[in-house]
């Protein structure tokens, strides 16, 4: 193993991480418009409907697995910048066998989570029928969906975001073949569109495997004592589960901001709908920059190269920086067309022009609060994260309390783009510890 964390970084090396991020992120959208699409062949409302429900209720419960993705990148980094070959191979284990027991504990509790979906937003009985079905056969793929997120994590730690770029074509390109074949071809409806994914996802598991198949030709990754070890068990149970506490504040945040915003009535519910799918571009085409910042930072921090990691998060950051200048003149430009593209009902795609200003801010405002996330990740400093998110979601709380009686849904935009802000700043005021702790 060579000595990441002491090559040079430069933006050819940014880019080279970034790229295929970027592609990856690209491809998600387009998986979830060819299901719709698929069973919306159905000459029947109900078939999309429940397709959609279930589609968001097991995207949200695998969402809180997310940690692993970000715990396993920054852990991953650092042992590679320490040149720590056998403990690189022992985090794949154990993010697989977190993964796993994750995925058997969602299989177990099935039951009650479909329950307690249906009981917060109720649908029709012919659509939660097939969503049961959809989500009964889905369920079973969870281990495989779940240690795919470690796989992720731990390919980003080394840079080899091509790899997640293969992995993500691969399961998004049999999910299509298997939809088509299943849903049009076979006529399995539902039920065809949910054995497509299950198969994606073992098969995308299995890819996964193949794609780490280097660390599994040398014995370090069943060094059990190793695997097992007490203290780094422990390390990697705390940063996951800061990382989880603080992703569940950040859900809190905008599903609060949805839910607040059904005050104002239907048609600006459904603006703010339209123009939260701005905020999604944004972070999917800044997260290539992000993990680039967990990559090079970790390995930095590992290799206790202070200049590496001023340089990485000043390299990442700069590059984000322009796209998200980018974005601003881009939503500022052609906003309004988009808004068009994205709804049909005259109110809504008024109501939604009367807002877009805050998502031309948001890019440069909420810059710093989305770089310093992948900055701390790499570093592990989950922690700080955990606790400046709650410093975070108080500014907005207390800043949507203030403003909404005042400006109504304008209100609550501002509190949403101060959240931003706090959290930049107060990961800004912890960045000097980094540098120290590298030094």
């Amino acid at each position: 193993m060579d000595a990441p964390g002491h090559s040079p970084i430069t933006h050819a090396r940014v880019l080279k991480i970034a790229f295929p991020i970027l592609l990856a992120n690209v491809t998600i959208p387009i998986l979830g418009a060819v299901d719709t699409g698929v069973v919306g062949q159905i000459p029947e409302a109900e078939p999309i409907a429940a397709v959609g429900v279930g589609a968001i209720v097991l995207t949200s419960v695998y969402w809180i697995f997310g940690f692993l993705r970000m715990g396993t990148a920054g852990l991953t980094a650092q042992a590679v910048g320490q040149r720590d070959r056998s403990e690189v191979a022992a985090l794949l284990t154990r993010s697989l066998m977190i993964g796993f027991v994750g995925g058997l504990a969602l299989i177990a509790l099935q039951s009650l989570l479909f329950a307690a979906a249906f009981a917060l937003s109720p649908s029709g009985p012919v659509v939660e029928g097939l969503a049961r079905d959809y989500m009964q056969i889905r369920i079973w793929s969870a281990p495989a969906a779940i240690a795919i997120y470690g796989i992720n994590g731990w390919l980003i730690a080394q840079e080899r975001t091509r790899h997640v770029l293969i992995l993500q074509l691969w399961m998004n390109g049999v999910n299509v073949g298997l939809d088509l074949l299943f849903v049009l071809g076979l006529g399995w409806g539902v039920s065809g569109v949910a054995i497509a994914t299950f198969i994606a996802e073992w098969s995308g598991l299995l890819m996964g495997l193949f794609l780490c198949r280097a660390a599994f030709r040398v014995p370090d990754w069943r060094d059990w004592p190793r695997v097992f070890d007490r203290v780094r068990l422990k390390h990697m149970a705390v940063v996951n589960t800061d990382i989880m506490l603080r992703s569940l504040m950040l859900q809190a945040i905008f599903t609060s901001f949805l839910l607040m915003g059904g005050q104002f009535g239907a048609v600006t519910l459904a603006a703010n709908q339209v123009l939260l799918q701005f905020l999604g571009i944004i972070s999917y085409a800044l997260d290539g920059f992000a993990f680039a910042a967990e990559a090079l930072v970790g390995q930095a921090l590992g290799a206790r190269a202070s200049g590496q990691l001023r340089r990485a998060a000043v390299l990442t950051s700069g590059w984000g920086l322009a796209c998200n200048v980018l974005f601003a003149l881009g939503f500022a430009l052609a906003g309004g067309w988009i808004i068009d593209l994205m709804a049909t009902d005259p109110e809504v795609r008024a109501m939604a022009r009367q807002f877009l200003p805050w998502l031309v801010a948001a890019p440069v405002v909420g810059l710093a609060a989305w770089m310093l996330d992948g900055i701390f990740i790499g570093a592990t400093r989950t922690h700080d994260m955990r606790n400046m998110m709650a410093l975070s979601f108080l500014a907005y709380a207390a800043s949507a309390y203030l403003l909404i009686p005042v400006m109504g849904n304008h209100g609550l935009w501002a509190a949403l783009l101060i959240s931003f802000v706090a959290r930049g700043v107060t990961l800004g005021l912890r960045y000097p510890a980094l540098e120290r702790a590298a030094a």
